[in-house]
C-alpha cells in the first residue's frame, strides 16, 4: 500500500484570513505579482480584503519618486497590483501619526502623510519604523476565500518585528523554513519543477 502524501494541501486551520496575519503563496502560484510572495493583511471583512506584499522591494528610492521625501534613501516596496500609482505605508509610530489605523500589536496602517514628511525632515523616523508601498493587494468579496479553497495561500501569524523587518528576495523561503511543519518543505521546491 502506497502512503498518500499531499504536501500541498493546506490544513483548514491555516486558511482562516484575519487582519494582522500573513498570506504565504504556495510554491507554484503562477502569478507575476504573487509568485512566492508574503502578503500582510490589513483588512479582511465580508466586503473584501486588503494587504501589502512584504517581500517585493522595488529598485526605486522613495526620495526619487515622491516629493517631500528628500533625504529618505529607503527603497519603495511593491504593495500589489491594485492602484500602483498610490503610496501606502505601515508603521509602528502609533498615535504620533494622526488618522493611523491600528492593525495589531504595534503596527499601524496609513495616517497623515504631511506629519510623516515633517518627521522625516527632522530625522525623527528611522527606516525600521515605517515601510512604504506603491499600490496594494486587494480582493473583492469572496475572492480571497476562493483562492484559499484552491490552496493558493496558507495563512500564518508572525511577530510584528518580522513584519517591519527589511525583507529580501529569499524571505519567502526563510519564512517557510522557520515553520516546524510540512510547509517548511515548500521552500525547497523549484519554481518550475518541469524544468528539472
Amino acid at each position: 500500500m502506497k502512503p498518500e502524501l499531499d504536501l500541498f494541501a493546506i490544513h483548514p486551520e491555516d486558511k482562516i484570513p484575519e487582519k494582522g496575519k500573513v498570506l504565504i503563496s504556495e510554491p507554484f502560484l503562477a502569478d507575476t505579482f504573487f509568485n512566492r510572495s508574503i502578503v500582510y493583511l490589513t483588512d479582511h471583512n465580508p466586503k473584501g480584503s486588503v494587504g501589502f506584499i512584504l517581500n517585493k522591494k522595488l529598485d526605486i528610492k522613495i526620495c526619487d519618486a515622491v516629493s517631500g521625501f528628500e533625504g529618505w534613501e529607503e527603497n519603495l516596496n511593491m504593495g500589489g497590483p491594485v492602484a500602483p500609482d498610490t503610496l501606502h505605508y505601515l508603521h509602528i509610530l502609533g498615535n504620533i501619526i494622526p488618522k493611523s489605523v491600528p492593525i495589531e500589536d504595534s503596527i499601524y496602517w496609513g495616517g497623515d502623510i504631511e506629519t510623516i514628511k515633517g518627521l522625516i525632515r527632522i530625522n525623527a523616523i528611522k527606516p525600521y519604523q515605517i515601510k512604504f508601498f506603491l499600490g496594494y493587494s486587494g480582493w473583492s468579496a469572496g475572492q480571497l476565500d476562493r483562492e484559499l479553497r484552491e490552496n493558493s495561500w496558507m495563512i500564518a501569524k508572525v511577530k510584528s518585528e518580522i513584519i517591519m523587518a527589511s525583507w529580501a528576495s529569499d524571505s519567502w523561503k526563510s519564512l517557510l523554513r522557520s515553520f516546524n511543519n510540512k510547509y517548511r518543505m515548500w521552500a525547497d521546491f523549484p519554481e518550475s519543477p518541469e524544468m528539472n
